[in-house]
């Protein structure tokens, strides 16, 4: 079993800031790629930014420049900084890792999802 936890959601003002968190842990070997991704209501789920092992990112154009995501490979840990938020950044975000289990299989994990919420 793999188990992702999220935190770090919340309401904030066009403008501001929030730092989103997702801790993995279970039986994990090894975590290839650590995402975020957004759903807001009738729209479907896209990704915002990836992260490899090695370090490569991928950012969505919408957030380029505004979000930074960062992970500790030592806390299997993601992190996603979001900068300069827009109303239309309002959206449930939901980590996603894809990872080698213990057991030598290929995996993809689901955060529970946080939700963002940028209002004036």
């Amino acid at each position: 079993q793999v188990q992702l936890v999220e935190s770090g959601g919340g309401l904030v003002q066009p403008g501001g800031s929030l730092r989103l968190s997702c801790a993995a842990s279970g039986s994990i070997l090894k975590i290839n790629v650590m995402g975020w991704y957004r759903q807001a209501p009738g729209k479907q789920r896209e990704l915002v930014a990836s992260r490899t092992s090695s370090g490569t990112t991928y950012y969505a154009d919408s957030v380029k420049g505004r979000f930074t995501i960062s992970r500790d490979n030592a806390k299997n840990t993601v992190y996603l900084q979001m900068n300069s938020l827009k109303l239309e950044d309002t959206a449930v975000y939901y980590c996603n890792v894809d990872l080698v289990r213990t057991d030598y299989s290929f995996s993809s994990a689901w955060g529970q999802g946080t939700q963002v919420t940028v209002s004036s």
